[in-house]
């Protein structure tokens, strides 16, 4: 709270947590690899009217560094460098937390051809956890529910297992 922060990554993940952060902390940096910000418009929108945040595109994220001005590691972050790709210029960033939201690939190719997908890759499943398969489920962050947090996927992961004990005793 009321800290200078970055945010790695300019898709819906990093934007939305950039948006969220915004309203607790004093400064959001959005560093992005890419030449622009891979979210969407809406998001983007958004993110542009905040005053307390600044965005640089085209950014190669490079060090998190935790060492204080003598060069003595201070076991906290510091800052973070990152290189213009573009120019090549380095930049350091004082900073006092990093949030990386890269984003992720769900780990489900072996599942091509069992269960249906998404374009991203999740596996699709309704508000039971009930894949296109019957009797087979799925939670967490590899399916279609949003809001990749620890404590949706726990929740979900109970209510699939609710449904998968259903499933068993009616078949």
């Amino acid at each position: 709270k009321g800290k200078d922060v970055a945010v790695i990554g300019g898709g819906n993940s990093g934007v939305e947590a950039a948006i969220d952060l915004a309203g607790v902390v004093r400064h959001v940096t959005v560093v992005e690899f890419m030449p622009e910000l891979k979210a969407d418009a809406v998001l983007v929108k958004k993110l542009h009217s905040l005053p307390n945040v600044t965005v640089h595109t085209n950014a190669q994220t490079t060090e998190i560094t935790g060492k204080d001005a003598a060069g003595a590691d201070t076991g906290k972050v510091t800052g973070m460098r990152y290189k213009d790709r573009a120019t090549g210029v380095e930049h350091l960033l004082a900073l006092e937390g990093v949030f990386v939201q890269i984003g992720l690939v769900p780990n489900t190719e072996w599942l091509q051809g069992v269960v249906e997908r998404s374009k991203f890759g999740e596996i699709i499943v309704n508000d039971k956890g009930e894949t296109n398969v019957p009797g087979v489920f799925a939670e967490g962050d590899c399916t279609t529910v949003p809001f990749k947090q620890i404590v949706i996927a726990a929740g979900e992961g109970a209510k699939a297992a609710l449904s998968a004990f259903d499933h068993l005793i009616r078949h």
